[in-house]
């Protein structure tokens, strides 16, 4: 059952977190194409908050999934992983109360010229995070469970 647990917690953080990380990273440029102005085209920026959006409520998939792998693991108390949930919550909550909002303003109104980079700051700290708990899930410092 741990196998099983492992490779859904595995393929829902590709599938669900991954689209999300590259879509909030790609939306501050789309944006800046996108130009001021009623004229301007918001397709493409659209589309990637759409995909922000969907994928980070799928995301939610991954730490369940997690939490029921360290569970069947037996490594609930270690410090690594206690570490990485921490961190997996700082990252939701950059993604849910910085990212996603700002995406959503700079869709309604030109915020002015620094907000694209504010919100791409927002998203490189989002990135930052998840590759942090990526490389404690394949490390596991002082974990007895191998590797």
């Amino acid at each position: 059952m741990t196998k099983f647990l492992l490779s859904v917690h595995v393929l829902a953080a590709i599938i669900a977190i991954g689209p999300v990380t590259v879509a909030a990273s790609m939306f501050p440029a789309a944006i800046r194409r996108a130009g001021p102005g009623a004229g301007r085209d918001l397709a493409v920026p659209r589309s990637l908050h759409r995909i922000c959006r969907v994928y980070a409520a799928l995301g939610i998939v991954v730490p369940v999934f997690g939490l029921a792998t360290a569970n069947s693991l037996g490594v609930l108390g270690d410090a690594w992983l206690l570490t990485s949930i921490a961190l997996t919550a700082a990252a939701a909550a950059v993604l849910v109360l910085a990212v996603l909002p700002r995406q959503r303003r700079l869709l309604a109104t030109v915020d002015g010229p620094g907000a694209p980079a504010r919100l791409a700051m927002f998203t490189g700290l989002f990135n930052i995070l998840w590759a942090v708990v990526t490389v404690l899930m394949i490390v596991r410092p002082g974990s007895t469970t191998g590797a």
